[in-house]
């Protein structure tokens, strides 16, 4: 290996969502690894259905999908009270 072309290779602590965390080693600048899902909570290894909300889109679409249904409710409602003209 070339001296000075490498980066540092040091210890970090990883701490998960879940509240795991371990030691293992990496070149990142802090000594500490911040993820969201690990093999202790990921549903692949628990087999365990979750749910990974990033940036609330899942909190979105269901806002969403809550407002086309009174739309279509409001919609259905109007039609139902006015009689239809004949053409």
């Amino acid at each position: 290996m070339q001296a000075g072309i490498h980066p540092n290779y040091h210890e970090v602590k990883v701490t998960c969502a879940c509240g795991a965390s371990w030691t293992t080693r990496s070149t990142i600048k802090n000594n500490e690894l911040r993820i969201e899902i690990c093999s202790n909570c990921h549903p692949f290894f628990t087999g365990r259905q979750k749910l990974v909300d990033t940036e609330g889109r899942v909190s979105l679409f269901q806002k969403k999908a809550a407002k086309s249904k009174a739309l279509q409710e409001q919609m259905a409602a109007r039609k139902a009270g006015k009689p239809e003209t004949a053409q």
